[in-house]
């Protein structure tokens, strides 16, 4: 087997710290012809659907790819920008606010970036930026808060297939969880509470996360337990009672038993009980994308009002919010404090460079 290596590779090269973080991915366009691609990626991989692989290839290839495409297409041109997809450009922004926060207190010793798993910028390619700038010591941030086998393990999967193939491998620190992370449990209860302060509090409080079968909670699955953990953590900071809020969960696909109660359904049953108005938040979504805008912010918003509800309201993810990217900030920190603590920079000379910076604007 021959290893990838760095021919222009200096050994005298200094050595850094990169930090990666990673989210799902997306399409490069709304169109049936780049959603082929990147739904096949998807939804092959043995992580997301645990099927045989003779058996699913002829379900994916004969019936899924042939069909989906053109749905998903039309979906994601609702959510399309002219910045592009929102998953994409909320994720640079994040890279790109976490790097200049980093930068400023430990200099050009820290390499920043983002990748999707699947679609583009990829891991393979962001870790081939990664070597080029000379980083020995990273740090794999998936934006994924609560673990699960379909999302953060296949990310491991991916950074390890990409790491067989190197002659050199960095020391790896990777980020399974953060899901009763104090600063984040913060953030997404600030979010809550200066959204009531702007349009006043709903009947109830949706908390809802993203699905996945129940067999694989069944299996061992962690990210079932991680979600109400987080519900549980959130409402007790925003002080709820029980009734005031409830837990579900979105994004089903296929007819096999999924984690319930299902978001789609609770909202088309709460008003014939009395609750005419709801917010509702995704605390499992780092950024707003497809399942956020489209599915949450339009289609669930017209099940509840076509059932009789009265008030609708979608309480948007954290993307590169301040509180947000100093919670990556804080994450990062506590794993790597010893790669780090070389280069932190006195706080008065952080300032002054800070200062300089500002006066060469």
């Amino acid at each position: 087997m021959r290893y990838q290596g760095n021919p222009n590779y200096s050994h005298a090269t200094p050595s850094k710290v990169g930090v990666l973080i990673t989210n799902l991915g997306t399409p490069q366009a709304a169109t049936a012809k780049a959603l082929k691609p990147y739904l096949k990626q998807f939804l092959w991989d043995p992580r997301v659907v645990e099927v045989p692989r003779p058996i699913w290839w002829m379900i994916l290839n004969g019936i899924i790819l042939n069909i989906r495409p053109k749905r998903s297409a039309e979906a994601y041109q609702e959510v399309w920008t002219e910045r592009g997809s929102p998953l994409l450009f909320h994720t640079q922004d994040q890279s790109d606010k976490l790097r200049a926060l980093l930068q400023a207190k430990y200099g050009e010793h820290i390499v920043v970036d983002f990748a999707m798993r699947y679609g583009q910028p990829s891991i393979d390619s962001a870790l081939d930026r990664m070597a080029d700038a000379g980083v020995t010591k990273l740090v794999v941030l998936p934006l994924y808060p609560q673990y699960s086998a379909a999302t953060t393990g296949s990310t491991f999967d991916a950074i390890a297939d990409n790491f067989k193939q190197r002659r050199r491998l960095p020391d790896l620190r990777f980020i399974s969880h953060y899901h009763d992370n104090e600063h984040f449990i913060n953030a997404i209860a600030n979010s809550i509470q200066a959204h009531w302060e702007n349009h006043g509090r709903a009947d109830k409080l949706i908390l809802s996360y993203h699905g996945m079968p129940q067999r694989y909670l069944e299996q061992g699955d962690p990210y079932h337990c991680e979600c109400h953990k987080t519900t549980r953590l959130v409402v007790e900071k925003l002080g709820l009672k029980d009734g005031e809020y409830m837990t579900s969960f979105q994004s089903r696909f296929g007819r096999e038993p999924w984690l319930q109660p299902y978001t789609d359904d609770t909202l088309k049953s709460l008003p014939e009980k009395g609750t005419k108005s709801v917010q509702v938040i995704c605390p499992g979504f780092s950024s707003d994308c497809l399942e956020t805008i489209e599915e949450i912010g339009g289609e669930n918003r017209e099940y509840f009002m076509e059932a009789g509800g009265e008030r609708y309201e979608y309480i948007p993810c954290l993307n590169a919010e301040e509180s947000h990217i100093a919670m990556m900030h804080e994450l990062i920190a506590s794993q790597a404090s010893d790669w780090l603590s070389p280069f932190e920079e006195d706080p008065k000379a952080t300032e002054q460079r800070a200062l300089a910076m500002g006066s060469k604007a």
